[in-house]
């Protein structure tokens, strides 16, 4: 699902609320979280999942097009850890 289909699916479930409203809650929703995972905090949506940020080590890498050796700085990555509904949900029977 993109965002667009998102606001479409709200605006269907919700039609008391103008889309400016809707776009509004969509966009304070992202943007806490991001804002949250920026911190290095964790973000728990019961019965969806978990996110998280983990820690990625320096590295040596290639530049594709002249191989040339490029090094990578330690960062840290967004990781998603599936609550057990979801777990359940996905399970292909």
């Amino acid at each position: 699902m993109i965002r667009s289909e998102l606001l479409q699916e709200m605006a269907e479930a919700h039609p008391q609320m103008r889309p400016e409203e809707i776009e509004q809650v969509v966009d304070i929703f992202f943007e806490e979280i991001g804002a949250r995972l920026a911190e290095g905090g964790r973000v728990e949506l019961r019965g969806f999942g978990a996110f998280s940020t983990r820690p990625r080590d320096a590295r040596t890498g290639r530049n594709p097009r002249t191989g040339q050796a490029v090094d990578v700085p330690a960062k840290r990555v967004p990781y998603f850890k599936p609550g057990k509904e979801m777990r359940d949900r996905l399970k292909v029977v």
